[in-house]
């Protein structure tokens, strides 16, 4: 008898799906010259500092309905209530925290916030996982709706109508301090940009990220070949709660106030249609579309304020209608077009 030699060699499909997913993951250039400029805005553009870092916090509010919305098909508007959860545990811990280290400390308060909306998130999750798009986009709205009443009602704790007040974080690390002209905020708010922006990335390329757009395709299917659908889709709500979360901790940090505007329905709503404007499912798509939502709300602001929103809800209808997908659906589009017209007959 011989003996038999088992082969350590990876099979031929094994070495193609690497080489798909290491492609999918490698950075491009339009991808490093994004995140150069928004980095370089802080030398550019020193006085519009502090609306480049609430872009930078709705553009982190619009990427966590992305991962639900545009990779794993939960239609949600539930995810100002997650911001408005994230922005009253930071800003209680920075509140009651004030001097009084480590709890202060702005990044433990972004820790504390995401903790509290991906709890919520998760006990919320199994709701969401029942019934059609139509159920699910009501009961995301429906815990958002008690999540607004229950800030009103505990003044005690959130301040009620009048907002959370005295919320003074310590310094970044220890060192740079909240000044007036938002420099602090606009840095600190675009690295944690950044940083779960990366987290984000890696995930939707990886094969757990794949198995989303499957399940978003045909969840029949998808259960059928033995995917575990319902503990996927349990995570990924999860995580974007988290991140809504820290997106809404952001927001207390930065402007050192927690109001009950941070979990009414607007806050979804146009999150939501930033995320249309520049395209689900992009990963990119939330970030585009909160640079030009914000920006449009505060150029026809200045011009027409009593009717910016008549002409922002023009343009959102001229999208709809004309460019499906937003503005990185209508990019990929003409590239594929360009490359069709490049293949050999």
């Amino acid at each position: 008898m011989t003996d038999q030699t088992h082969s350590t060699k990876p099979s031929p499909e094994a070495v193609a799906a690497r080489a798909v997913l290491l492609g999918r993951a490698r950075w491009g250039l339009p991808e490093i010259a994004f995140w150069a400029i928004a980095f370089g805005a802080f030398f550019f553009m020193p006085t519009k500092l502090s609306l480049l870092s609430e872009i930078a916090i709705l553009g982190l509010l619009a990427l966590s309905i992305d991962l639900v919305l545009g990779y794993a098909g939960i239609v949600t508007l539930g995810q100002g209530a997650f911001f408005g959860i994230g922005a009253y545990a930071a800003g209680l811990a920075a509140k009651y925290g004030a001097g009084a280290a480590p709890w202060s400390d702005p990044l433990l308060g972004l820790l504390i916030a995401g903790a509290a909306a991906g709890l919520i998130g998760l006990l919320t999750s199994f709701l969401v996982l029942r019934g059609s798009d139509l159920t699910r986009l009501m009961v995301t709205l429906g815990v958002a709706l008690i999540v607004d009443e229950l800030v009103n009602q505990m003044k005690w704790l959130t301040g009620g109508s009048d907002g959370l007040q005295g919320v003074l974080p310590a310094p970044v690390l220890g060192v740079w301090d909240f000044d007036l002209y938002g420099k602090t905020a606009y840095l600190y708010a675009l690295g944690v940009l950044f940083v779960l922006f990366v987290i984000a990335r890696a995930i939707v390329k990886s094969p757990f990220g794949l198995s989303l757009q499957a399940i978003k395709g045909n969840p029949l299917r998808a259960r059928a070949i033995g995917m575990p659908v319902n503990g996927r889709l349990v995570a990924i709500y999860t995580l974007a709660s988290v991140y809504a979360g820290i997106a809404g901790g952001l927001a207390a940090q930065t402007t050192q106030f927690a109001s009950p505007d941070y979990v009414a329905f607007h806050r979804s709503a146009d999150a939501l249609l930033m995320l249309v404007f520049g395209g689900a499912g992009h990963l990119y798509g939330g970030l585009i579309g909160s640079i030009i939502f914000r920006a449009m709300q505060d150029y026809l602001g200045n011009i027409t304020p009593q009717y910016w929103q008549f002409w922002l809800g023009l343009t959102l209808v001229a999208l709809v209608l004309f460019v499906r997908g937003g503005i990185l659906g209508l990019f990929a589009k003409m590239r594929d077009r360009v490359l069709r017209k490049g293949e050999p007959a």
